[in-house]
């Protein structure tokens, strides 16, 4: 049987008899047309020591900025107490192998921050993604507000299967201004076949309020029926981005 990634990539031109062909046009979708990714870190924090955790942070972020880009740094509100999310650029897989290796040589970032942090924290977890094609990274339209991070498992197949589906739930949702979309990403690294919608809301209770008007729009509730038939699971967390995150 074939296994189907998930994964928008380059993948190299060949002469295929017309069976291989057919199973070809099946594992893939849009092509991956830029080498940068983000990598998105989640960090649980020990309960008794969330706040002094994040004014470390807000002390010495710069010495990790200093190395690399920072897209958003945020505190889970709702979805996982005491952990917080963030979103790293890298050009390519070496730049961050020459970040990582930068940061171990690092004596200030060693002493400053993570010899501090390390004992702070109950578990580490990343995630490579890319931009879906259709998608680009946007700011929201003023700072504050909360963001909501919505993660889809789909099963598997590959965006070649649910691709457009998934497209068109995202995009129902913000055309008519139900959320401001900030980016949709597909993992590369991690869960396959996981897709990401980061999404902006002026409060909790502004989401609460236009996610109840999406439900009475048939435009987008057909959208939603037409991808749910993709999806294995799903799950979202509500997060206020700290006081020196680059998205506000």
């Amino acid at each position: 049987m074939l296994l189907l990634r998930s994964c928008y990539r380059r993948s190299a031109e060949v002469l295929l008899p017309p069976a291989a062909a057919q199973q070809r046009r099946l594992s893939t979708g849009p092509q991956q047309t830029h080498r940068s990714f983000y990598e998105f870190r989640t960090y649980s924090i020990r309960p008794d020591q969330n706040a002094a955790f994040l004014k470390l942070t807000n002390e010495k972020i710069h010495l990790r900025t200093a190395h690399s880009e920072l897209i958003g740094y945020w505190s889970v509100e709702y979805g996982g107490l005491n952990k917080v999310f963030h979103i790293w650029k890298y050009d390519s897989y070496s730049q961050r192998a020459d970040v990582r290796a930068a940061l171990s040589q690092d004596p200030s970032w060693i002493s400053e921050y993570i010899s501090k942090a390390i004992p702070m924290l109950r578990s580490q977890d990343n995630e490579v993604n890319y931009l879906v094609p259709w998608s680009h990274l946007q700011k929201p339209p003023k700072e504050g507000g909360v963001y909501e991070l919505a993660s889809f498992q789909m099963r598997p197949g590959g965006p070649a299967v649910w691709g457009d589906a998934f497209q068109a739930a995202v995009t129902s949702h913000d055309a008519p201004g139900y959320g401001k979309l900030v980016g949709a990403f597909h993992s590369e690294c991690g869960l396959l076949n996981r897709v990401h919608a980061l999404w902006w809301f002026e409060s909790a209770d502004q989401r609460a309020e236009v996610r109840h008007k999406a439900h009475t729009d048939a435009r987008v509730v057909a959208a939603v029926r037409n991808c749910v038939g993709h999806l294995d699971s799903q799950e979202n967390k509500l997060m206020f981005p700290c006081s020196f995150s680059p998205l506000k």
